[in-house]
């Protein structure tokens, strides 16, 4: 079950994250928590990312501004070598609190809330009309990658400050997606790489290892995705993807900060 919904979840978005808001790791990491520990999820989802990642690259890296990924991409690189190292800090903090619903027993940990939290909060950043408006000046390009470095390590969630501070620092809409796929490339290396660290000597490394047939799935459906969504889905208008997508990432937030989820 788990790998069907997965799967249709990385096609869906993949589609979808061509005219909505949303980058694909900000709404698959909460479909992988549903299934698998918090943190198995955000490395789940960094690789699908990443792949899907590559495959851009492949397509429109030579278009990219490199003095912009310098000046963007290595301060994002470090920032996210603390985010991602700060997710495995917070893996292991205890329960803080146990309680039963309808028979059930379900523990809120700090990892489960701060994520939980963060899944809101974009979400809610996604919703506001503002935001498809809201551009940074190019000096600031350092602070942008340390911000979206920090919190894609963290959680995964770094598009929406990638978009704010590119905007604005290159020329061309060509360069400004060239640009931010070569930046999420090397923050999603960075972080895989302290995951993968963290993992090889803890209980998560022998599940990562099980799921790697469900990231796969995820990864070719994203690429399908992807491919069929400039065929399929111009129809669909991007205020209301945001909306319903929204929404769904506001509910599992709420059910992971609640430990339901």
């Amino acid at each position: 079950m788990e790998l069907v919904v997965i799967a249709i979840a990385a096609f869906v978005v993949s589609g979808v994250t061509l005219f909505s808001g949303f980058g694909l790791g900000t709404v698959l990491m909460p479909t992988f928590a549903i299934f698998f520990p918090v943190p198995v999820a955000i490395a789940a989802t960094a690789v699908v990312h990443l792949s899907n990642n590559l495959f851009k690259l492949g397509l429109l890296g030579r278009k990219a501004e490199w003095p912009v990924v310098v000046r963007f991409a290595l301060p994002a690189s470090i920032a996210a070598v603390l985010g991602a190292s700060t997710l495995v800090v917070f893996a292991e903090i205890p329960v803080l609190i146990t309680y039963v619903l309808f028979g059930d027993q379900h523990d809120v940990t700090m990892l489960k809330l701060i994520i939980g939290a963060l899944i809101i909060g974009f979400a809610l950043v996604e919703l506001s009309p503002m935001t498809s408006k809201l551009t940074v000046s190019g000096k600031y390009l350092a602070l942008g990658g340390l911000l979206s470095g920090f919190f894609g390590g963290l959680s995964g969630n770094q598009g929406a400050f990638r978009s704010a501070f590119l905007i604005k620092a290159v020329r061309t809409k060509e360069a400004f997606v060239a640009t931010g796929v070569v930046s999420a490339v090397i923050v999603d290396i960075t972080r895989l790489t302290v995951y993968g660290a963290s993992y090889v000597t803890s209980d998560l490394a022998i599940l990562a290892t099980d799921i790697s047939g469900i990231v796969l799935a995820a990864t070719l459906a994203a690429f399908v995705g992807a491919y069929l969504a400039t065929r399929l889905l111009k129809k669909v208008t991007y205020r209301s993807v945001q909306i319903i997508v929204s929404i769904a990432m506001i509910c599992v937030g709420a059910g992971l900060s609640a430990g339901i989820i």
